[in-house]
């Protein structure tokens, strides 16, 4: 599901759904979601981000990292604690959640391995843009997680990312990688944002805003 800004992912089983992200408030995730089924939901979160977080108020709930419980700012939408290692089963699919940090601090991304199947949130994208700017992301905590998900390449088919081309390959892990090292050690050219309070840095890859 995604209204062009941002992308959630609904995994129907015989009696149960698990969605992964709410989009933003006007994205209206949960009237789509109850389109499509009755059964009762599972919300687990890829972060905490307010393009991700905006619908949690209809479905009252949701696991999510601590790390950015911070950044939920709604009344009577109860957090639940999210940790690497996490699984969550539904239909076909075996879940398991990897700790990314870096993105925002609470990032997390979900694996299947039977099915070489990632959900990397925002953390991995092809193009771009990545907002790495703001005190809640972190570039070398990101860099790291990169590097944690680059060594699970020979692992991974297809990789769902939240924003801009969907599927897309594992060797955008190391490209993404790249980029951000780029952008550590200052070689990426960078063009201030007309809007924003931040800059727009272009990889050879992949674009970030920080």
């Amino acid at each position: 599901m995604e209204d062009d800004r941002v992308r959630q992912f609904l995994i129907l089983g015989s009696d149960s759904a698990l969605l992964i992200d709410t989009g933003f408030a006007d994205s209206h995730v949960a009237d789509v979601v109850r389109e499509i089924t009755d059964a009762p939901v599972t919300v687990i979160m890829t972060h905490g981000d307010r393009d991700h977080t905006g619908g949690l108020h209809d479905f009252g709930s949701c696991y999510l990292h601590q790390n950015d419980w911070h950044l939920v700012q709604q009344d009577g939408v109860r957090l639940l604690p999210l940790r690497e290692g996490d699984v969550f089963c539904c239909g076909a699919y075996r879940l398991e959640t990897v700790e990314i940090p870096g993105h925002t601090y609470g990032s997390v991304a979900f694996f299947d391995r039977e099915q070489r199947l990632l959900f990397p949130g925002d953390s991995v994208q092809k193009g771009g843009p990545i907002y790495m700017f703001g005190s809640h992301r972190n570039l070398p905590r990101y860099i790291e997680s990169l590097r944690k998900l680059s060594g699970w390449a020979d692992k991974v088919d297809t990789l769902l990312p939240c924003h801009h081309a969907c599927p897309i390959d594992p060797s955008y892990m190391e490209k993404d990688l790249e980029d951000a090292l780029a952008l550590q050690a200052g070689r990426l050219p960078g063009e201030k944002h007309p809007v924003m309070a931040c800059f727009t840095y272009q990889g050879r890859w992949t674009s970030f805003y920080a």
